[in-house]
């Protein structure tokens, strides 16, 4: 049953119906352990087992088959004899079994006598796969024996039909018998006995032969069968039998397979449900919140709407299978346990909605992965104070209080650079204007000092940053009188031994299991804990001192401090419980792929947005929103525009006062040319006058002599 098992997980197939002989032995348990031990350890659920007698009569066969056609599971194993299982194949191929989709295994019981079976038989069934006990139909030992077999059957049942070799069952009684004769013999004890027999290797052990190890696999096509390859125990599974080769947990490297109904696709090894007879699914129509499960009634069209988180998530993970999925929900009024329960009773075939994972309800389903955070927490009103120590620089940002200290000290300079010429005050040593400079910078937050500025550019620069000084000290003050007035929240209750102690009343909700959770995991007594239906009960029960705490579950406690974000408040520890899950019916073949295709759902974002929506759509009831009010620092972003404004219109004043200063030299330095050029030029005027008449004179002096002469 090992290689069964083996076969069945290989092929990812994870619940199978077993049809079994049943005889006088089976009500020791020793069949069922049997059957059920390998199947265990390979991680398949048996969904049905269906005792047949040897006798049972057609009508018993049609029954029970019927009975297994109407399940979800399509994957059989029949392990009988071959007289009954002529008899299965049969009815099952006349009442459609035999088609696409089902999977039929036969075990050793029935291979190993196939090539015995009638062809009317063997053509009932088409596409099974079965395992027999291998042994090896060659060496000399074996064909001595083959040979008076044949011999002696010809001799026992003369005529003409052909005598096949020797089946399993003739070599493992030879071994049989060889091993009688040893012990009959006193050549070995029972213990000692181990030879390479006919039929394999013979060995006991707590006086029980050895378990075989390996099995060939055959699958039954046309007039025959086909011997695919071999399942070693410990091993898997391979072509041929050697140490050599490799082996692996995969049937497929065994070759193509011909399954009932088709030869070209592998069976999903369950039914699908249909849009004639599609999934129901219960709903609880008793939410604490309509935000993940809401049921509509509409009068006029007499039909349920569904919406909320927990089923658009649902809704998003059957899109997401590569399959179709009908489904239809169906309201159900009761509690979370009992709708559970009713998917174990088949009156629904799944549950979705906010049904809490806990393990009390894994003794009726089984449930997918979570799709909301798991845990309990408890919710408290807040208590409010006023907290007024080191608040003054919380108003601006770092950058903020960086920004306006640079500016300052750029205005400081700028008014500087364009007074120091008109005021004595701001000449001298270097570290004394450097004092100047600063004082400018920062006592025009103050005051203009315009009667002490004496030039129209600087009175222009610093009217400008006296604006925008104006604005960011008005806009400082307002954020500094909010965060001083703004209340701090603290829980008013910090933990559960507060509440112990005070031996207060705490809320949970009438439908869910916290109540259990809190008596019996937290230790509340059962008459200090009240129950509550809506959100807004728990609300006035905390706001009216009715109750201390309330202990929600982590999805509804994040919706319902949201929607009173100014009154309650999210305390001490998460105690871990499991988050919202779907429920299936136990060995459903849904789950794998449900879980599969929820947490592609998840690495994809989808659910992600919708969290993201539904957190966004819970609006704060505790003050209006027109109202709300920010706390948040401000930053430069809020005055860049003034800024912007302040520093160029200083920087503007800046160059204009060094464009002047620079002309004033320009005409200083022509003023200072011109008169050296009059000087120079009066100057060889003189110098020609005083030639010229020194020229005279010696001219007089020369001409009286001349006219002496």
């Amino acid at each position: 049953m090992k290689a069964v098992a083996a076969i069945i997980q290989s092929w990812n197939w994870r619940r199978v119906n077993i049809i079994y002989e049943e005889t006088d032995s089976s009500s020791s348990g020793n069949i069922l352990n049997h059957l059920y031990a390998p199947f265990q350890d390979a991680g398949v659920r048996i969904d049905a087992l269906s005792p047949l007698p040897f006798f049972a009569t057609s009508a018993a066969l049609t029954d029970e088959l019927e009975k297994l056609r109407r399940a979800q599971c399509r994957v059989f194993v029949v392990h009988t004899g071959v007289a009954l299982a002529e008899r299965i194949f049969a009815r099952a191929h006349q009442m459609g079994m035999m088609e696409k989709d089902y999977v039929w295994i036969a075990t050793d019981s029935i291979t190993s006598l196939v090539h015995s079976m009638s062809p009317s038989a063997i053509s009932s069934m088409q596409g099974v796969v079965g395992v027999r006990r291998h042994f090896r139909d060659s060496g000399e030992k074996f064909r001595e024996f083959r040979t008076k077999f044949v011999e002696n059957i010809q001799r026992r049942y003369p005529g003409p039909e052909k005598n096949h070799g020797p089946g399993i069952f003739a070599l493992q009684a030879y071994d049989a018998a060889r091993s009688i004769g040893l012990t009959i013999n006193g050549t070995k004890k029972i213990e000692e006995i181990d030879f390479d027999g006919l039929s394999g290797k013979i060995e006991y052990k707590n006086r029980k032969l050895s378990p075989v190890v390996q099995f060939q696999i055959i699958n039954i096509i046309g007039r025959s069968y086909q011997e695919l390859g071999f399942w070693s125990d410990g091993s898997g599974f391979s072509t041929v039998l050697d140490n050599k080769v490799s082996y692996n947990s995969s049937m497929e490297i065994l070759g193509h397979v011909v399954w009932p109904g088709g030869p070209w696709s592998t069976p999903r090894g369950w039914v699908l449900p249909t849009v004639s007879n599609p999934l129901r699914i219960g709903v609880p129509n008793v939410s604490l919140t309509s935000k993940f499960v809401k049921v509509e009634y509409n009068p006029v069209t007499k039909n349920y709407s569904f919406s909320g988180f927990s089923i658009e998530v649902f809704n998003k993970t059957v899109q997401n299978l590569n399959y179709s999925l009908p489904y239809e929900f169906i309201p159900y009024n009761g509690s979370y346990t009992d709708l559970v329960k009713q998917v174990r009773l088949k009156e629904f075939d799944a549950a979705v909605g906010d049904i809490a994972i806990i393990s009390g309800r894994y003794d009726y389903v089984e449930f997918s992965h979570a799709h909301t955070q798991g845990g309990l927490v408890m919710v408290v009103p807040i208590e409010k104070y006023s907290n007024r120590a080191w608040l003054f620089m919380k108003p601006f940002t770092k950058a903020m209080w960086l920004l306006t200290g640079l500016i300052n000290i750029y205005n400081g300079f700028v008014i500087w650079s364009i007074e120091k010429e008109h005021s004595t005050d701001l000449k001298g040593p270097f570290f004394n204007q450097i004092g100047h400079l600063l004082w400018l910078a920062f006592a025009t937050l103050l005051s203009l000092n315009g009667q002490r500025l004496h030039s129209n550019l600087s009175k222009m620069a610093t009217v400008v940053w006296l604006f925008v000084s104006l604005i960011i000290t008005q806009s400082y003050t307002a954020s500094l009188t909010s965060m001083l007035t703004v209340q701090r929240i603290e829980p008013k209750i910090a933990n559960i031994e507060m509440l112990k102690n005070a031996n207060a009343f705490v809320g949970c909700s009438k439908v869910s299991f916290v109540k259990t959770y809190l008596t019996d995991a937290l230790g509340f007594n059962s008459g200090r804990i009240k129950n509550f239906t809506t959100p807004e009960a728990y609300a006035e029960a905390l706001r009216s001192g009715e109750i201390a705490a309330a202990f929600l579950e982590i999805p509804v406690a994040k919706l319902f401090v949201a929607k009173y974000c100014k009154s309650f408040v999210i305390a001490g520890p998460t105690y871990k419980v499991g988050g919202y899950g779907f429920a299936f019916p136990k060995g459903s073949l849904l789950v794998a792929d449900v879980d599969k295709s929820l947490l592609d759902a998840f690495e994809k974002g989808v659910v992600k947005d919708l969290e993201k929506s539904l957190i966004e759509s819970e609006i704060c009831v505790d003050i209006p929103a027109d109202n709300e009010t920010t706390n948040a620092s401000l930053s430069p972003r809020s005055f860049f525009v003034l800024f912007i404004f302040t520093g160029s219109t200083s920087t503007a004043a800046l160059a204009i006062y060094y464009i002047r200063r620079r002309r004033k030299v320009d005409d200083v330095a022509h003023e200072h040319k011109g008169i050296w050029m009059f000087l120079v030029l009066m100057v060889l005027k003189k110098w020609r006058y005083r030639r010229n008449r020194m020229s005279r004179k010696v001219s007089d002096l020369e001409s009286p002599a001349d006219s002496h002469s």
